[in-house]
């Protein structure tokens, strides 16, 4: 099971896909977590770090290069969830070819739909309660506008394959939760293992 998430900033797609991953055992991967876990002590950390607070997008071939690295490891072998990754379109296209090399293309692409509006207020409260410097106003901002030009194009290339299932964000974590299970089961439950199906 191979299942993309896409939506703005603070849409949950970190908190539903480690729940997910918990329910399907499926591993979580998240670019995001893992380009903040590179050591600030290298060049390339520290690169990365001011990429990361500035609200800006790293590298594609260095985010690929993270990404494939963790689904060469065993526990992959049964799929991924991919938390907010790709980012772009030539990451979706990178993505691609990788998974075709490997004959195991991706199942389905939620989509978690947010306003922006209420996604700043929740940035900034968790900004406060996990003290991310990197959640400030501008910085939140700035993180939008680059989902807006760079992400939303990916939408378009996954719809155009026929991928997308869209969620409503702004429910209750548990409805959320609820009503990606649901979109999993109606998209692709026949290929689920017995007991998770």
């Amino acid at each position: 099971m191979r299942i993309v998430f896409i939506g703005p900033p603070g849409a949950g797609k970190g908190t539903q896909c480690r729940q997910l991953s918990s329910h399907y055992g499926i591993p979580h991967i998240s670019t995001g977590e893992m380009l903040r876990a590179t050591s600030e002590h290298s060049p390339i950390g520290r690169m990365i770090a001011q990429l990361i607070d500035g609200g800006n997008l790293a590298p594609d071939e260095l985010v690929m290069q993270y990404v494939v690295e963790r689904l060469r490891k065993p526990d992959c072998q049964p799929g991924a969830l991919f938390d907010g990754f790709p980012r772009t379109v030539a990451q979706a296209g990178m993505l691609d070819e990788y998974l075709a090399k490997k004959d195991a293309p991706l199942d389905m692409v939620i989509h978690l739909a947010a306003e922006s509006d209420p996604l700043v207020k929740r940035l900034l409260e968790r900004a406060q309660k996990e003290s991310r410097a990197d959640d400030t106003y501008e910085t939140i901002q700035a993180r939008l506008e680059i989902y807006d030009q760079r992400t939303k194009p990916v939408l378009d290339y996954y719809r155009d394959a026929g991928l997308v299932s869209s969620v409503d964000a702004m429910q209750t974590a548990e409805g959320v939760f609820q009503s990606i299970c649901g979109a999993i089961e109606q998209r692709i439950g026949s290929q689920l293992p017995t007991s998770l199906s």
